[in-house]
């Protein structure tokens, strides 16, 4: 077990940190911002008009993304379903909908291309750290599992994470239910276990779960993106292990 120190915080007999992924680990707004922008413009060659009000659902205006927003916090599944609703207003049926949304976030993925997103400065090397001082890591995202695995892949992260988690079906992040099966699949428990992350949802999670602690981090975003955290950072290195970690 460890102790992590963040600013005047410290959490006492940590065994596992689980990191969020976009936002946390990854620098993914241009990405995200420009598939919100790409699947609007997509759906709006066939529904004229609904590609405006869609953006602002998504949580983009113009080149500005909210860190809180649709695209930025929820699950794939929920941002399709989101999409379909501005689609059947227009008078479409559901199934109609789903499906015209569902598409077009294919086809603005794969006109985006396989490039990955960079990781934030500091990313590899607090993994790095935390594995050395022997816990256990992983990530709980509200990416698809192969998103996250293509994460890990392109940024060679393996050998540091024994979770790499994503939401396919059921429940979404701020659901605890997401935060215990982590957990469990670490053997872990999660009053030993802290979250890392830059969301309310995150936040929520880990709290509704009875997490050790729920680190938010803002990239000099509002505090308010991560209310309900522990303690607030602006920089991955601000995680510190003191000394006696891995004792």
């Amino acid at each position: 077990m460890a102790t992590i120190k963040c600013g005047k915080i410290s959490f006492s007999h940590i065994e596992a940190v689980l990191f969020d992924k976009n936002g946390t680990l990854e620098d993914s707004e241009i990405y995200l911002r420009s598939l919100a922008q790409k699947t609007a413009r997509i759906i709006d060659a066939q529904i004229p008009g609904v590609g405006e009000p869609l953006l602002m659902a998504f949580g983009v205006n113009r080149d500005y993304l909210d860190p809180a927003g649709l695209v930025s916090v929820a699950s794939r599944r929920e941002t399709e379903a989101a999409a379909a609703a501005y689609i059947a207003e227009t008078g479409r049926g559901w199934v109609e909908s789903l499906d015209i949304a569902c598409k077009a976030l294919e086809e603005a993925d794969k006109y985006l291309g396989q490039t990955p997103a960079p990781l934030f400065a500091g990313g590899l090397q607090i993994l790095r750290t935390l594995s050395a001082a022997g816990l256990k890591l992983g990530i709980l995202s509200a990416a698809t599992t192969q998103e996250v695995e293509n994460f890990v892949t392109a940024h060679q992260l393996g050998d540091y994470l024994q979770l790499q988690m994503g939401v396919d079906a059921g429940p979404s992040k701020p659901d605890p239910i997401l935060f215990w099966q982590a957990c469990q699949d670490l053997g872990v428990e999660p009053q030993t276990t802290l979250m890392v992350g830059d969301s309310v949802a995150d936040m929520q999670m880990a709290r509704n779960g009875q997490a050790a602690g729920c680190i938010g981090i803002t990239w000099m975003n509002q505090p308010k993106n991560v209310a309900g955290a522990d303690v607030v950072i602006n920089q991955l290195d601000e995680i510190q292990i003191l000394d006696g970690a891995g004792e």
